[in-house]
């Protein structure tokens, strides 16, 4: 039984999800053979003040990103 989990930071369109979903299932499905019933997969939504890169959260890199654009318009 074939399973796959999948980690995505929270905000995205439920639409969106529903189709990575259901891509993810066939690509499954598909090359490996595996009876629909059979193919597993979960998507965890990750609060991006709980996702970390490089010793920043998904937050605090947004937060900068902003300042960093809002600094940008300010400029021009």
């Amino acid at each position: 039984m074939p399973f796959v989990a999948i980690s995505v930071a929270s905000g995205r369109d439920p639409k969106a999800l529903r189709a990575c979903l259901q891509a993810v299932h066939e690509a499954v499905r598909d090359t490996l053979n595996a009876p629909d019933s059979t193919v597993r997969v979960v998507l965890t939504e990750v609060p991006p003040s709980l996702w970390s890169a490089g010793g920043k959260t998904l937050e605090e890199r947004r937060r900068e990103a902003g300042a960093e654009h809002t600094d940008t318009a300010a400029s021009t």
